[in-house]
């Protein structure tokens, strides 16, 4: 050690050259460096880089996953959203390929009938518990249905009865 003090290039106060192997480093300081340059320095410990790195990407990863998780729910809605659009879609192209002889009004509840005998689809005001006769014979309801204010038709589920 006393032979790298020998040299000092750059005369900086208490800084002096090391040669480490064959390589001369001019201006090692122990003041700036931030390990210890001397026997008696203090104690310090290696950084355990690898376990950082999978601490890091244990970290990114869960935070990805929870993102990726958010981001599959609203998809989900969205998929439930475009299925039921699809389906109102449907049923409004099965209504306008309905027969009917009436006056539709918005807001009001009708019924898609096939009719066996005519095979044809109907749009009919009586429901299948609205006969006093009973059901014609030559009917099968398919759905119950509600004319909306944008002219699209929506299928009325019978938990909700149109409201």
């Amino acid at each position: 050690m006393n032979e790298d003090k020998k040299s000092n290039v750059s005369d900086g106060r208490n800084s002096f050259d090391i040669t480490v192997g064959n390589v001369l480093i001019p201006f090692f300081n122990r003041n700036v460096s931030e390990y210890p340059t001397e026997a008696g320095g203090p104690k310090f410990d290696l950084v355990p880089v690898t376990k950082q790195k999978d601490i890091m990407i244990n970290h990114a990863r869960m935070y990805a996953q929870q993102e990726y998780n958010r981001i599959m729910e609203l998809v989900a809605v969205l998929q439930k959203q475009a299925a039921g659009i699809k389906r109102r879609l449907d049923i409004t192209d099965m209504v306008h390929a309905a027969e009917y002889q009436f006056q539709v009004v918005m807001g009001n509840l009708y019924w898609l009938v096939w009719d066996e005998r005519k095979q044809k689809m109907l749009l009919v005001q009586t429901g299948p518990t609205e006969w006093t006769t009973g059901i014609p014979v030559d009917y099968r309801y398919i759905s119950q249905v509600k004319y909306m204010g944008d002219h699209t038709w929506l299928e009325i589920e019978e938990s909700n009865n149109g409201n």
